[in-house]
């Protein structure tokens, strides 16, 4: 018999620019992906569907979204297409007094939300997924045995023997939100592949998520066993690097054969200019143009782009000359980005009685202060580096306008440590 399935990822429903005039466009960029890849399971008539956490950008998200994620899910219920999914570090509410968007699409019967309880003493228990409860651990489908963990902190090496431990089955598959340390590109939530290693003898198919970029994962004797299909829409900038989609999955006789299906994110861009030496705010901004046009896109992709710009540079007149307003407007008229976000690395460079000084930028300096507070209190001593990147990753989710409240707290407060 032969199965097959989809196996999406980081799908982060939710998410826009809210500083961003046109955010309804970015919103709505998230949702179209979905919608191909649902018409795309129904075309191929595939067996289920994994979405391996991540489904939404917060916990918290608002009720049009929740409106929005059962449109695009509709045709897979009405096919009677199992989509089956796991809570991702993004999908985590820190306050668990109500029922989760996750919960509450699994209830309805849009997802098969796959959670296992613990027993007292720390080890896994995967219960088979009950339908009226909309929640288990494992449900199986034409003799697979789908297992599901969602993200379990920066300590996930740890319970892999738990895991493993706790499986009696065999022809698995195991659906978990997490990276492998050497493939992943993010910072934290991953475990190394030595720790991940057990799971082929458990496992068929490893179905990953968290790291935005797709990769696989092999044992010593070639034979691949853990796979990562990254965020088929780009996510965050940097991403425009890696290649976007998915995994459609074929099982003949119990071997997995895989196939990549690239997507079409909107466009993004990165870049660099180097000003250095401009004179003045008029010189830095017809050198940026001059230097900006032949990165432009020319493609056949009319949606309006996705842009970071960086200026770097020892220049002769004051960085806030060249604010962020009238950058913007010179970018609207070459390009007209849907969103831009600038990073003025500019330094003023000035010459005082023979001696050449320059003056740091403002990032430095901000990233100094904040050290400086951390490192004075002894509480703090040995993770100084790790809450530096948090206040700073706070801060740039605050100018970039892309969090509420609650998603700043959740990111103060999401388990880290699981034990």
């Amino acid at each position: 018999m032969t199965i097959r399935f989809i196996h999406t990822a980081d799908l982060h429903l939710g998410k826009t620019y809210r500083t961003a005039s046109a955010e309804s466009l970015r919103y709505e960029d998230f949702f179209v992906m979905l919608d191909s890849i649902v018409k795309h399971a129904i075309d191929e008539a595939v067996d289920f569907v994994l979405i391996a956490g991540d489904l939404f950008h917060t916990g918290q998200i608002l009720p049009r979204t929740f409106a929005r994620t059962i449109e695009s899910l509709q045709p897979l219920k009405e096919a009677s297409i199992p989509c089956i999914a796991v809570e991702g570090n993004h999908d985590w509410i820190h306050r668990r007094e109500s029922i989760s968007w996750m919960e509450a699409l699994s209830e309805m019967g849009y997802i098969r939300l796959l959670r296992p309880s613990r027993t007292e003493s720390g080890g896994y228990r995967f219960e088979p997924f009950r339908s009226e409860e909309g929640i288990g651990g494992y449900i199986e489908i034409k003799g697979l045995h789908i297992y599901g963990l969602g993200y379990i902190g920066t300590q996930a090496g740890s319970h892999v023997e738990r895991i493993c431990e706790s499986i009696a089955t065999t022809g698995n598959i195991l659906l978990f939100h997490v990276g492998i340390w050497s493939y992943s590109p993010v910072e934290i939530g991953n475990m190394k592949p030595e720790e991940a290693l057990p799971l082929s003898a458990k496992f068929d198919y490893v179905a990953l998520g968290h790291g935005h970029k797709p990769y696989v994962v092999e044992r010593a004797d070639g034979q691949l066993y853990a796979y990562n299909p990254g965020s088929p829409e780009c996510v965050n900038f940097g991403e425009e690097r890696f290649e976007k989609g998915y995994y459609l999955v074929t099982v003949d006789e119990g071997i997995y054969r895989h196939e990549f299906r690239q997507t079409a994110p909107r466009p993004m861009m990165v870049t660099t200019i180097n000003l250095d030496g401009a004179e003045n705010a008029d010189e830095a901004l017809r050198r940026l143009s001059e230097a900006i046009r032949p990165k432009l896109f020319r493609g056949v992709d009319e949606r309006k782009l996705l842009l970071e710009l960086k200026l770097t540079g020892r220049v002769r007149f004051h960085p806030f000359e060249l604010g962020r307003e009238r950058l913007r407007l010179l970018l609207d008229e070459l390009c007209h980005p849907l969103h831009v976000e600038i990073k003025n690395h500019l330094s003023l460079f000035t010459r005082e009685g023979g001696q050449e000084r320059e003056q740091k930028h403002l990032g430095e300096i901000e990233k100094e202060v904040v050290r400086e507070l951390i490192t004075a209190r002894s509480e703090f001593k040995g993770r100084e580096e790790e809450l530096l990147r948090l206040a700073l990753a706070i801060r740039d989710q605050v100018m970039k306008g892309e969090c509420e409240g609650d998603d700043l707290l959740g990111m103060l407060t999401a388990p880290q440590n699981q034990q």
